[in-house]
């Protein structure tokens, strides 16, 4: 079976940041919430988490975010954002 949700990453089109609380949609149905967002720096692009419905949680699903009363498009992407670069040394 599984959990019936799943904490995702978001990448966000345009230029509008999605923030804690936003709805996260496929058409018409609500299939989730974000549980924070915001700009990227390192990437240039607004991206969020949230947590979303069981079905629509693998990589690459294209949902909506309401923010500010309009829907953006929001894509299921891989977490971390930006990969670390460091390597831990044995102790």
């Amino acid at each position: 079976m599984g959990a019936p949700v799943k904490r995702v990453g978001l990448s966000i089109e345009g230029k509008l940041p999605a923030r804690e609380g936003a709805e996260i949609f496929i058409g018409a149905q609500k299939v989730g919430t974000v549980t924070s967002g915001g700009h990227s720096p390192s990437l240039g692009v607004p991206i969020a988490m949230g947590w979303v419905d069981a079905p629509h949680f693998a990589l690459g699903t294209v949902l909506e975010i309401e923010v500010r009363g309009k829907r953006i498009p929001a894509t299921v992407s891989p977490m971390p954002f930006v990969p670390h670069r460091y390597h831990r040394q044995p102790s």
